[in-house]
């Protein structure tokens, strides 16, 4: 591992690299982060980055956002197969159909999608600002896409507003269940309980905290708890432990594991670097209008 940090290092130097990292990823990736963080303090950072090749070690959409947001960088995603299935789930004709069922609804897109759902959209948002833009997007009448436990969440903190919810969602935190909550609960009965949106209502009711993975970790730094239940994905719970050694960090029932987070490894880090791969491209018109939406969802604070 010293070696090939070693030859991370070196490439960074050569190329002007800077490296992007998602909370989820696994620990060596994450140990060798430029900066590491959520969907939207690392949509910031690719707006901002004064590189010339970002390495996304993420999903696919986050890659593509980077790029919209830097058109004339280089941006690499290690894994090419490392996809996001609920980004899968809708396509250009659903939204279309949609807008045309809705002709009054602003498009509220979260960010796990791909750039042609964020270019048919009005603006996009992430886990943690969902409620802010549905809250402050104009009109009465919100399309929510594509996850539907995000945007049912944000329709309850924002009554005012009629969202209407695309069947989306993210298989790892679909299937958490308020059961496996509770039980975790009375095996640490001190521990606050923080829980990602993209969960159900059910868990979602129960929590002590609902917010995004840098939520959490802004909470658990204003925190005195000394134990945690952490309802997301175990990346964020590797993260924690690590900076946070002296506290207790555990999941809800068996860790929650994302496949396509997992799959970018240090190897797979100096590969990209090495042979250029795999680079990101977006055609012109669709980057353009995917812009919008996303310059627009930076405008409001998570």
């Amino acid at each position: 591992m010293e070696e090939l940090n070693a030859r991370i290092n070196d490439l960074k130097r050569r190329l002007n690299a800077v490296i992007l990292v998602h909370n989820y990823q696994v620990e060596a990736v994450q140990l060798a982060a430029d900066h590491l963080g959520d969907s939207l303090g690392l949509s910031r950072i690719a707006a901002e980055a004064e590189a010339d090749v970002i390495v996304f070690c993420g999903v696919k959409f986050m890659a593509e956002t980077a790029k919209i947001l830097s058109p004339k960088k280089t941006v690499l995603l290690p894994r090419l197969d490392a996809g996001c299935p609920m980004a899968d789930m809708i396509t250009v004709d659903d939204l279309r159909d949609l807008k045309a069922r809705h002709p009054d609804a602003r498009v509220v897109t979260y960010v796990n999608s791909s750039a042609e759902i964020k270019a048919e959209s009005d603006v996009c948002c992430t886990s943690a600002n969902a409620v802010e833009v549905v809250r402050n997007v104009e009109g009465r009448q919100v399309i929510f896409v594509p996850d539907r436990n995000l945007g049912a969440w944000a329709a309850r903190q924002v009554p005012e507003k009629e969202v209407i919810l695309f069947e989306g969602y993210c298989y790892v935190h679909d299937r958490i269940r308020r059961d496996e909550v509770t039980a975790a609960r009375r095996t640490h009965p001190g521990a606050e309980v923080l829980v990602h949106p993209e969960a159900r209502m059910e868990v979602l009711e129960i929590a002590d905290a609902v917010c995004s993975t840098g939520g959490m970790l802004r909470h658990v730094a204003a925190s005195q708890a000394e134990e945690f239940i952490v309802v997301t994905e175990e990346g964020l719970l590797d993260r924690l432990r690590r900076e946070y050694p002296d506290r207790g960090f555990f999941p809800a029932g068996r860790p929650k594991i994302c496949s396509n987070m997992k799959r970018t490894s240090l190897e797979d880090v100096v590969k990209a670097m090495e042979l250029n791969r795999y680079e990101i491209e977006i055609d012109a018109g669709t980057s353009s209008r995917a812009e919008g939406a996303l310059r627009r969802m930076l405008d409001y604070s998570g």
